[in-house]
């Protein structure tokens, strides 16, 4: 259920400015209804200032005039007009303690495949300095020998969209023969991805199938004791040089 800002402030103005009963403010505001009759008493809450759901938007004067008619009726909270736009950041990116680890792997990615951009744009997209980009570039830094390529979308560093919009800036920067070279790269890491999974036994038997129908036990008989087609066929032509002997004795003693 989806419980309005600051829901203990908004029960507070609820309880001191509307004749709602206790249990559609607690319904309301994501809180016991023995907890709103504590803030109504003045043992729950105290020192809170009452927040508004009228003028922040939260919920409408219609609303609430329903509810008071109607002990049974419950609050419902309005819906947004539209979305918010979201400001767009200045500065550096704020990269969280948890991923801050995850960094350098997130550089030394976009350097691999993403050549074309610079430093500066690396900075941004990660939240770095341009002393730690030149750092993994020359392979000077601290932890050199533990970092390996990763994907920073992947790493919840960046969005998706804003590496796209980074390299479409950037796209005049990479030359023909880079950019074959990383379809080249790419197509290699991801079959290196898919072979380090391990199989499902579902894959593993369908392999297993293939082999099955695949196996020809007289090929395997001929690698090991020879191939028996032309002994086959000196058996054949005996056979046949024989009748046509019996045929002739047959004839010329039909003649005499």
């Amino acid at each position: 259920m989806v419980t309005p800002l600051l829901p203990k402030a908004t029960a507070v103005w609820l309880v001191d400015n509307t004749s709602l009963s206790f249990s559609q403010i607690g319904d309301f505001c994501g809180l016991h209804s023995l907890e709103v009759q504590g803030i109504a008493d003045g043992e729950v809450a105290i020192g809170i200032v009452g927040l508004d759901p009228v003028a922040n938007g939260q919920v409408t004067q219609e609303e609430i005039d329903r509810c008071q008619g109607d002990p049974a009726a419950r609050l419902e909270i309005s819906k947004a007009a539209g979305d918010v736009p979201q400001p767009r950041r200045r500065g550096g990116r704020y990269t969280p303690v948890s991923r801050r680890g995850d960094r350098p792997d997130a550089i030394s990615w976009l350097l691999k495949f993403h050549p074309e951009l610079t430093d500066a744009q690396i900075s941004k997209l990660i939240g770095t300095t341009k002393t730690t980009i030149s750092a993994i570039r020359e392979k000077s830094h601290w932890n050199s020998q533990n970092i390996r390529p990763r994907d920073p979308v992947s790493l919840g560093i960046c969005t998706q969209l804003e590496l796209d919009e980074a390299v479409q800036k950037s796209a005049h920067r990479r030359k023909d023969d880079d950019r074959g070279k990383l379809i080249e790269e790419v197509a290699a890491a991801v079959a290196a991805e898919a072979a380090a999974v391990p199989l499902t036994p579902y894959e593993m038997k369908k392999r297993l199938v293939h082999k099955e129908e695949a196996y020809d036990p007289r090929a395997e008989a001929e690698a090991v004791f020879g191939k028996s087609a032309p002994k086959k066929v000196e058996e054949k032509e005996t056979r046949v040089s024989a009748a046509k002997s019996f045929d002739d004795l047959f004839k010329s003693s039909a003649k005499k």
